[in-house]
C-alpha cells in the first residue's frame, strides 16, 4: 500500500461525503418516485378507493420483500425492533394518508399542496421543542423560498372557504413532520417495518369502500406498477434517506415532487404546464440547491 493509499484509508470521510450525501440522494429519489402519482392516476381508470387499496397492498408487499431480503431470516426480529417509535411512525403514516385523501375531497389540490409545503417548518419546530435540535438557518430560509415557489405554481394561498379540508391537510403535514423527526431521531433502528405496516393499514382501511376484484388484467398490472414504483419505492427510499439528514432538510427535499409531477404528465399526455408552473418549479429547485450548496460548504 502506498503512502497516499494509507492516508486515504486512515482519514475518515466527512459526514457530507457519506451519510448526508446518501440521505440527500435517497430522499430526492423518493420525491421523484412520489411525483409519478398524477401520471398513474390519469392512466388507471378505477375508483379512488380501489386504487388506494391496491396501491397500499402492493406498496406494502414491496417493502416487506425488501425487509425479508435484508433481515436474512430475522424478519420477526426486525419487526419487533421498531418498538414504540416505529408504532408511532406507522400510525402517523396511516392517519396522514387518510387525512390526505379526505382533504383533497374537502378542499382543493392547490390549498393542500401549499399547506404541505410548510412541512419543513413543522419538522424544525417539533425537533427543537422535543429534542432541542437547532435547525440550519439556510434550510429554513430555503424552505421559505420553496413555499413561495409552490404558491407561484398554484397561484393561490389557502382559502378560508375550505377550512375543514385545509385543517385535514394541516394535520397530514404535521404527521409527516413527526414521521421524519422520529425516523431521524431513532436512525439507529430501521423504520422500514413501520412504513410497511402503515401501507397495509391503509389498504385495510379503504377495503370496505373498494372493489378490488372488479379490475381488468391491464388495470391490475398498472396498479401493481403504481403500488410498487410510486408508493412502495417512494416510502422505502424516504424511510432510508430520512435517517441520514435533518428532518427539515428531508421535508424540503420532498418538495421536489411538485415540479416533477407535471413533467411526467406533459411527457406522457402532452399537457404542457402553465408558465406559472415552470416559474414556481424553478424557484423550488433553486431553493433546494441553495440549501444543499450551503450544507456542502459547511461540511454536512
Amino acid at each position: 500500500m502506498t503512502t497516499t493509499d494509507a492516508t486515504a484509508t486512515a482519514m475518515p470521510a466527512t459526514p457530507w461525503d457519506n451519510a448526508a450525501a446518501v440521505g440527500v440522494l435517497t430522499v430526492a429519489a423518493s420525491a421523484i418516485a412520489f411525483s409519478t402519482a398524477g401520471f398513474f392516476a390519469r392512466l388507471i381508470e378505477v375508483d379512488v378507493w380501489t386504487m388506494l387499496f391496491w396501491r397500499g397492498l402492493f406498496g406494502g408487499l414491496l417493502i416487506l420483500a425488501y425487509i425479508v431480503a435484508q433481515a436474512r431470516g430475522r424478519t420477526w426480529a426486525a419487526l419487533a425492533a421498531i418498538g414504540r417509535p416505529g408504532l408511532l411512525v406507522a400510525a402517523c403514516a396511516a392517519v396522514a394518508t387518510v387525512c390526505f385523501i379526505a382533504s383533497l375531497r374537502a378542499s382543493t389540490v392547490a390549498d393542500v399542496t401549499v399547506l404541505y409545503a410548510t412541512a419543513p417548518f413543522f419538522a424544525a419546530a417539533i425537533a427543537w421543542v422535543c429534542f432541542r435540535e437547532v435547525p440550519h438557518r439556510m434550510t429554513l430560509a430555503a424552505s421559505l423560498l420553496a413555499l413561495a415557489g409552490v404558491a407561484i405554481m398554484f397561484g393561490t394561498v389557502p382559502s378560508a372557504r375550505h377550512a375543514f379540508g385545509n385543517a385535514l391537510a394541516l394535520v397530514m403535514t404535521v404527521l409527516m413532520a413527526v414521521i421524519m423527526v422520529t425516523i431521524r431521531r431513532h436512525r439507529h433502528v430501521s423504520m422500514l417495518p413501520a412504513v410497511c405496516l402503515s401501507a397495509f393499514a391503509c389498504a385495510a382501511a379503504v377495503w370496505p369502500l373498494a372493489q378490488p376484484a372488479g379490475v381488468t388484467g391491464t388495470e391490475f398490472a398498472l396498479l401493481a406498477l403504481f403500488g410498487t414504483t410510486q408508493f412502495g419505492l417512494g416510502m422505502l427510499l424516504l424511510a432510508i434517506g430520512s435517517r441520514y439528514i435533518s428532518a427539515p432538510r428531508a421535508s424540503l427535499l420532498c418538495n421536489l415532487e411538485l415540479p416533477f409531477a407535471p413533467l411526467w404528465v406533459w411527457i406522457a399526455f402532452g399537457e404542457a404546464p402553465a408558465a406559472a408552473t415552470w416559474a414556481g418549479g424553478t424557484v423550488v429547485c433553486a431553493a433546494i440547491l441553495m440549501d444543499l450548496a450551503a450544507a456542502r460548504r459547511a461540511g454536512g
